[in-house]
Order: C-alpha cells, then sequence, then structure tokens
C-alpha cells in the first residue's frame, strides 16, 4: 500500500530513506523509491512514522494512512540555514534568531552600510549536542511557515539598516540571512523601502515560490526538477509560473530564505555572484551604502510596514524604493500615490515595480493576485500589468513608466536624450552620451539599463520627461512574421504634481548595482536626493 512520499525542503523526491511504521500492532520497515514513494503492507490508520537518511536530519511524525491521501513527509538536509523573526522590526523591538545547523554554532550581528560593520558577538547556540538541527512540518509548509523555534532573542539595534546575522558553525560551515530595521521614530529626511514581499515571493523554500507551482504543490514531488517543473516546458510566461487561475495558495514569510544571501566575505564593490541575489538584498546593500557613502541620511524600511502604517510618509520628504519592487499591496499603491500627490517626492531605482498586486491577511502571509495570464491582451499598453488586470490600477500613473518585455535580460549603458535638465549638472554628458557602463550585476552584465527595465506608456503622467533610455537592442515582433530590432532599454523620467510633488525614476533592476562603481549613476542619483530632500 501506498502510504506517502518523502521529499526535501525543495520538494524534490528522495530515494532509499529508511522508514519504520509502528502502530498498534507493531512496526514495518520500508525505505521509499526513486520517486520518493514509500510502500508498506500496512491497514488504513494511526502511525507513527520514523524517517532516517544520510544528509539529513532524522524525524518522526504521526500520520493518517490513507489510500486515497499518501501523505507528504518533508526532511531536511544538513546544510545551516537561518533567518529572523519577525524579518522586519522597530529599532529595540525584539527578534528571535531561528538557526539550524547540524553541529554547534555562533552567531554574530553586522550592519550593511558602505562597510559591514560588526555590531555585536551574539555567543552560542544554547543547545544540547544534535538538537541544533531544526525539522520542517510535512505537507505544504510554503502556505504555513515552519515555525522553528529558538532561545536566542535579541533587542534590534537602535540604528536603522539593514543587517545580517552571520551564523559559523563546529563543522566549519557558515550561513548568513537578513533583518531590517526601522527607526524607533523618524529621523532622517529619506526613507528606503526593501521589498519583503518581492523577497517572498521568490523564496522557493519549502518546494514553492511564486514562481514554482504558484497554485500550491502538486499531489507528487518531482524527481528531476528540470524534467518535471513546468518553467522548463514552455515558452509562455502563464504557462512556466502556472498563472493559470485567480486563486493562488498562500506564501508564508515564517521561512528561511536560501537566495537571498551576500557572502560573508564580500565587499560592496564587489560583482554580484548568483542568479537571485542580483535583483534581491545583495543589490539593495549596494543602495544602502551608497546612500552612507554620500553622506545621506535615511531610514530604512520593510515595504510591509509601509502596508502596515508603520512607516509614516508625511514625516519624510522623500521615499525611495529600489532594484525591484515588482510586488505591492493596493495599500501601499494608493497611499504613496497620494502622498506625491500633496507634494511627497518618490525616487524609484529599480525596474520591474508595482507590476503584481499582493494581499497581506496577516503578519505571517502574503497571497499573489497574479489573475489569469491567459486573458491578458496582447497589445501591452492596452493591456498593463498583473497589477492592471486585478485592480484595473496603471502603475506608471505613480512612477511614470511601466515594464517593458522588450530588452528583457539585456544591459546596456543609458544614452543621454535631455542633457539641459538639471539631473545632468556637474556630469558634463551631453545629448547622446552614453554612461552607466559600470555595473556590479553579473546575472545581466553590461550596463545600468538592464535585467528587466520599465518605458513610458500612453498612462504616464503628462510633463513627464523622458531624460535617458538604455541602448539596449531588442526585437519586436512584425505583422504578418518576423522581427525587427528596437531599441528597448529602461527610460530615465521625471515628472512634478500641482501640488509640488515629484516623481524620478530609472526604470532598471541593474541601477542600483552601478551606483557604487559608475560615477555618473553617482552623480545624478546625488543630484536628485540633494534636490528632492531640500
Amino acid at each position: 500500500m501506498l502510504i506517502g512520499y518523502v521529499s526535501d525542503e525543495n520538494f524534490v523526491a528522495i530515494s532509499d530513506v529508511n522508514v519504520e511504521i509502528i502502530g498498534a500492532d507493531g512496526s514495518v520497515v520500508a525505505r521509499s523509491r526513486a520517486s520518493g514513494a514509500i510502500h508498506a503492507d500496512v491497514q488504513p490508520g494511526r502511525y507513527m512514522v520514523y524517517l532516517s537518511c544520510p544528509g539529513y536530519g532524522s524525524k518522526h511524525s504521526e500520520i493518517d494512512v490513507s489510500p486515497d491521501c499518501p501523505a507528504q513527509l518533508r526532511l531536511l538536509r544538513d546544510t545551516p540555514l537561518g533567518y529572523a523573526w519577525p524579518k522586519w522590526v522597530r529599532a529595540g523591538g525584539e527578534v528571535e534568531v531561528r538557526v539550524h545547523s547540524r553541529a554547534e554554532y555562533r552567531v554574530e550581528l553586522w550592519r550593511y552600510g558602505w562597510e559591514k560593520r560588526l555590531v555585536r558577538s551574539l555567543g552560542h547556540g544554547a543547545h544540547p549536542p544534535d538538537a541544533t538541527r531544526q525539522v520542517v512540518p510535512d505537507g505544504d509548509y510554503t502556505q504555513t511557515g515552519v515555525g522553528w523555534c529558538d532561545p536566542m532573542r535579541i533587542a534590534a539595534p537602535a540604528e536603522s539598516g539593514l543587517y545580517f546575522f552571520h551564523v559559523h558553525n563546529a563543522s566549519g560551515e557558515t550561513a548568513a540571512f537578513p533583518l531590517i530595521v526601522a527607526p524607533a521614530v523618524p529621523a532622517a529626511p529619506i526613507a528606503v523601502l526593501t521589498s519583503s514581499l518581492t523577497w517572498n515571493a521568490y523564496n522557493n523554500f519549502g518546494g514553492r515560490s511564486n514562481y514554482i507551482h504558484s497554485v500550491a504543490l502538486p499531489a507528487t514531488p518531482p524527481v528531476n526538477r528540470r524534467q518535471d517543473l513546468p518553467r522548463y516546458h514552455h515558452t509562455d510566461a502563464s504557462q512556466k509560473y502556472e498563472w493559470l487561475g485567480d486563486d493562488y495558495a498562500p506564501l508564508s514569510f515564517d521561512r528561511p530564505e536560501p537566495l537571498n544571501v551576500v557572502p560573508l566575505d564580500a565587499r560592496i564593490t564587489d560583482p554580484i555572484e548568483g542568479r537571485e541575489p542580483n535583483h534581491l538584498a545583495a543589490a539593495e546593500w549596494r543602495l544602502l551604502g551608497w546612500l552612507e557613502r554620500e553622506g545621506f541620511a535615511a531610514d530604512v524600511y520593510s515595504d510591509v510596514q509601509l502596508h502596515t502604517g508603520t512607516l509614516d510618509l508625511d514625516a519624510y520628504r522623500v521615499l525611495v524604493l529600489s532594484t525591484h519592487p515588482e510586488y505591492w499591496t493596493r495599500t501601499m499603491y494608493d497611499r504613496v500615490l497620494a502622498w506625491v500627490e500633496r507634494g511627497g517626492r518618490l525616487v524609484y531605482l529599480g525596474g520591474n515595480g508595482v507590476e503584481c498586486e499582493v494581499e497581506l491577511p496577516d503578519e505571517r502571509t502574503m497571497i499573489v493576485r497574479n489573475g489569469d495570464s491567459r486573458t491578458f491582451e496582447s497589445d501591452p499598453d492596452a493591456m498593463g500589468s498583473r497589477f492592471f488586470g486585478v485592480s484595473q490600477v496603471r502603475e506608471e500613473r505613480l512612477l511614470g513608466i511601466r515594464t517593458s518585455t522588450t530588452g528583457f535580460f539585456t544591459a546596456a549603458p543609458y544614452r543621454v536624450i535631455d542633457a539641459a535638465h538639471w539631473v545632468f549638472e556637474g556630469t558634463g554628458l551631453s545629448d547622446g552620451d552614453l554612461f552607466g557602463e559600470r555595473c556590479l550585476h553579473t546575472r545581466c552584465p553590461g550596463g545600468a539599463s538592464g535585467h528587466e527595465m520599465d518605458t513610458m506608456t500612453k498612462s504616464s503622467p503628462p510633463g513627464t520627461t523622458l531624460l535617458a533610455k538604455g541602448a539596449n537592442a531588442g526585437l519586436v515582433p512584425l505583422v504578418g512574421g518576423g522581427v525587427a530590432p528596437i531599441n528597448s532599454g529602461a527610460e530615465m523620467v521625471h515628472y512634478r504634481t500641482a501640488d509640488g510633488g515629484e516623481v524620478f525614476s530609472v526604470g532598471s533592476i541593474n541601477y542600483p548595482s552601478a551606483l557604487p562603481v559608475d560615477d555618473a549613476i553617482s552623480r545624478i542619483t546625488a543630484n536628485v536626493l540633494r534636490r528632492f530632500a531640500a
């Protein structure tokens, strides 16, 4: 009888797991097959199941064995992991440091500015031998979280910023995970949002993200993700990411974020290594460190704190969005738009921003409202984004620009279009000149205009000025077949509202990764912040 499947934290089948099934009539021994399936000669009912496999922490679970509903048993490999809980907090608030390690470990807290700075050593995790391993729940815990418990609790630092916990264990292994500390009270003229919602949308710990099994986990675990995941079978984005309905299972924040890492020895001027770090915390660190280098005082918040009202926009002259603020709530959009319209200054230093709406039913969970991508119209200017497809809200009304699919995953410098504009003061640039050649982004190398990019549309606010455009080369389909080359780079724009609000947008995920190393990008951004904060 099939009693269930066993898979790892990525929801990939594990073979040859040693299984002991104990019931009222005794015990049965089995081993998982290549598909992760566990077969045993038992009757339906309640059993205690013990699982053991080299490279994974052993565990036991109480399950109901039923032929109609095979159990989903989950193991956690021995790779060290951790996360802060909560992941964003006010200065002085309590934080749990939740660590998984096969061996005894010690923890340090570092602040990530222009230089990494050790804040303090937190000592060793207080665990007896082998109790340093955590376990993951069975089933789809991407919806509910892992709920790890740890006796290590600290008060968040008094200084706002991006922090990382560094973990070193006795086996020589390391791990790192972020903490966002908002000020106890507003202390600077500039507020910077980190993109916790985007970080969570891409977090596939547990086997699901908004790009892998986005609706819910399937009934059986993949054996080989390259063979079995839809994203590798289809060229159509809706098929790849399974955005095929109106309802999507929740994604819990209560999980480690293995993709959202910075190597412990990385310096801010180093190229950003890895596929995902180029648009997550590692790239956002480049902006925060640059602000410190240039002398801009800034308070740091999670975007969730904007949604909950922890961030009071009226306490700030400038709000900065960074790198890839793709996922937003409608509440966030409405608050920022109203603030800009009554005189706030918004600086959008990213790409593919405010592109998809999410809901936050509680402090642990978000629900993505992708909609059904198959219903989107073919005309991109009529279609809008996923945000528009669900809520009829156009992000370009706020940002001045909107995501364009042409040129995706290319990179190039920007080309000056309006050199007389004040943003170019002191750069020495003229119309037609290129800038932004230097960039630390390595997933899409080539310049500050890249990865995913935004451009103006017919719905951009009246008076939006095009300042520069990425020199990216792309292709556009022709009526009747074939393609033609097109200049498909990010568009840098500026506009003003009737009541003195202003918006400056760069439309590129690559942009913050150029700030520490490209002089023109640095000067332009400093010009904007000095004028907006004045």
